[in-house]
């Protein structure tokens, strides 16, 4: 696992630093009192994020058993350091400390890990982060299946090909150029015309349809995809190849931050290893299931895909200086 993105939030570990972050947020968004707040959360920032980082230095040397724990943990520390920048007062009640997710109960025989899912409470800390954070109000008794949150990771592609036979993604250039070629199979795939396609795509995206086409087979589209914005667009983004995807599903291009999709896989994952310990020593010991090759190929890549994002997060702040 790559974890060179831990250091990335070295910089944050001193007080001068992080009260100079949270009063710059803290007063783009007009908050009462900006530099005592600023002064106050100072020292929760920092905590947040050395605890964060000690978990996740921890998955270095953690055997695969408990790993899903320490990544859970270590993320949600991060992600409160984050909110701590969008919501002073956090946690303002006791409303916001409990994960705001549930489980199904399991049936032992029939069960798979790729087909279970994850229900929405109404508070907790999944929704309030996605609403202070992303401002995307999360609906109390939503589900989603592991099958949906793992097949919007693109990293995973490879491994969802050879296990799965299926390609729920698209790529469609780099993040890094001004033009993404999208293959005219996906209006099957949306069920639309291309007329339709090209103004559906346009309304939710940064992206201007080209007027013209390189072949046949491809739509092109002009525009730019900033970095730190990646995580506030519905198209996917393949962190190590630098390159965005479009998904398969229509439903699936929503926006619906990655570092959300991660939140939900690994409250799922840490709940299997600390309550299903039997169920999760016979998926790691005995290979009778295709879906552990889809858990560590996702254990691998999401501290590093994370750290990505809440870090992006975190220096957008400082860009309101520019």
């Amino acid at each position: 696992m790559a974890h060179s993105n831990l250091n990335l939030f070295h910089p944050f570990l001193s007080v001068e630093t992080a009260q100079k972050l949270l009063k710059i947020s803290y007063q783009k968004r007009q908050v009462e009192n900006h530099e005592q707040k600023s002064y106050q959360n100072a020292y929760s920032f920092i905590y947040f994020i050395e605890h964060g980082l000690t978990y996740l230095q921890q998955t270095k040397v953690s055997p695969l058993s408990i790993k899903p724990v320490l990544l859970f943990y270590g993320m949600i520390q991060l992600l409160k350091a984050c909110l701590l920048t969008v919501d002073p007062s956090y946690p303002e009640s006791t409303a916001v400390l409990a994960h705001g997710v549930s489980t199904r109960k399991r049936k032992k025989q029939s069960y798979e890990f790729i087909q279970d899912e994850v229900k929405i409470q109404k508070n907790g800390l999944f929704s309030h982060i996605s609403d202070k954070m992303f401002h995307v109000k999360q609906m109390e008794g939503t589900k989603y299946s592991m099958q949906e949150l793992l097949y919007s990771i693109p990293e995973l592609e490879a491994v969802i090909k050879i296990t799965k036979n299926k390609m729920p993604f698209l790529p469609i250039g780099l993040a890094t150029e001004s033009t993404v070629s999208i293959p005219n199979s996906i209006l099957d795939d949306y069920k639309m015309t291309q007329d339709r396609f090209i103004q559906y795509f346009e309304s939710n995206t940064s992206y201007k349809h080209s007027g013209k086409e390189q072949s046949k087979q491809m739509m092109t589209f002009n525009g730019k995809q900033e970095n730190q914005s990646l995580s506030y667009s519905p198209l996917l983004y393949h962190h190590q190849k630098s390159m965005l995807y479009i998904p398969r599903k229509k439903e699936h291009f929503t926006f619906f931050p990655e570092v959300l999709v991660h939140y939900l896989l690994l409250y799922n994952l840490s709940m299997i290893c600390r309550y299903e310990t039997e169920w999760w020593g016979e998926l790691l010991h005995t290979f009778n299931s295709s879906d552990l090759s889809l858990i560590i190929e996702f254990l691998d890549i999401t501290a590093e895909k994370t750290t990505h994002y809440l870090h992006s997060f975190l220096t957008r702040v400082f860009d309101i200086e520019d």
